[in-house]
């Protein structure tokens, strides 16, 4: 791997999950002058070598604004996703799929010579819960009625042409499990279960039981970790796609351990059906189709981001949900809009 040193990073999605802790992780490198975090809505949040920007990727003033701010940029990381709304899946297309792609075609109107894009392991055709994993040559056609998945998988198709038309940029693909910390929880919390449940009834006493059903075994990964295998990429000269996840697999019966509960095999149609009578009376956020999508997603096989980058989890899947259990517990957050609790910090 080259040494590179000075450089200037442009961040999209710069306040959520991933983006504050990409931002932490580029700031802490002393190859790294600067980093512009890019975001709907300005944060609240100092941190070393950072400075912010607004620029909503839907607008139609976003590929001038983002070119504006790639000019003399050494690598941008794209970030940027919004779950939300899943009823209104047009608005959630011109965010992150309109809005991806201008993007890229900024990278490349002012030579931005790298790429570092966040896919997902939602990207993935449906695939094995059991041995290894899948590794990067997987097909990447998603789960079609899930509309995170069905924009991550389209996107994978735009790549492989952007990449084709453009060689000159370095392109790298992070495709991580599910992403967990504490100050995440909160807004994790609101995408997925909606805002009325509140955090403090996620106690084990108040959960008798976890449901065991076909297809539920999945990975997680601490969100400072996977900004790790971001900062590799951003300051090394990897190309491609990397799988990003810690050990061990998450199932059933680790969920019930981790939140002190009964595991109760139920019928997944049985669970699909509480979902979808939640989800139409929009009781709860994510949708079933999603529901759908991650009882397919295969397990990863993380070696390429071990060998070629160089990366480790520092922290168990285990660990991660323990943290982000307690952090729903706790209403945690961090002054960004997006990561907005219930406490200060």
């Amino acid at each position: 791997m080259s040494l590179k040193t000075g450089l200037r990073v442009v961040v999209t999605g710069a306040t959520g999950n991933v983006g504050t802790s990409v931002m932490q992780a580029l700031g802490s490198d002393p190859q790294v002058d600067s980093v512009l975090g890019l975001a709907r809505r300005l944060p609240d949040l100092p941190l070393p070598k950072a400075e912010w920007a607004i620029v909503d990727l839907a607008a139609p003033t976003a590929a001038h604004q983002l070119e504006r701010h790639f000019v003399g940029a050494d690598a941008v990381v794209h970030l940027a996703w919004r779950f939300q709304p899943t009823h209104d899946p047009v608005v959630t297309w011109q965010a992150n799929v309109l809005g991806s792609m201008r993007v890229f075609q900024a990278v490349t109107a002012t030579g931005v010579p790298a790429l570092v894009h966040a896919s997902s392991v939602g990207a993935y055709s449906p695939g094995p819960k059991e041995g290894r994993g899948v590794d990067e040559s997987w097909e990447t056609h998603g789960w079609p009625s899930a509309a995170y998945c069905r924009e991550k998988a389209y996107l994978e198709r735009v790549l492989d042409t952007y990449e084709r038309d453009h060689p000159e940029v370095r392109v790298v693909r992070m495709r991580p499990g599910f992403l967990f910390k504490e100050t995440s929880a909160s807004e994790q919390r609101r995408i997925f279960a909606g805002r009325f449940l509140p955090g403090p009834l996620m106690r084990p006493e108040l959960l008798p039981f976890v449901p065991d059903m076909e297809g539920l075994r999945f990975q997680a990964l601490h969100t400072d970790d996977a900004a790790e295998a971001y900062r590799l990429a951003v300051v090394g000269d990897a190309r491609g796609a990397f799988n990003l996840a810690a050990d061990p697999v998450i199932d059933a019966e680790t969920l019930g351990e981790l939140l002190d509960a009964k595991v109760v095999r139920v019928p997944r149609l049985a669970v699909r059906t509480a979902l979808a009578a939640g989800w139409g009376l929009r009781v709860l956020a994510a949708s079933p189709h999603l529901f759908d999508a991650v009882l397919r997603l295969p397990l990863l096989d993380t070696a390429r981001a071990r060998g070629e980058l160089g990366w480790e989890p520092s922290r168990t899947s285990i660990e991660a949900i323990q943290e982000f259990l307690r952090g729903v517990r706790e209403g945690s957050g961090l002054p960004t809009a997006p990561l907005a609790g219930h406490k200060a910090h």
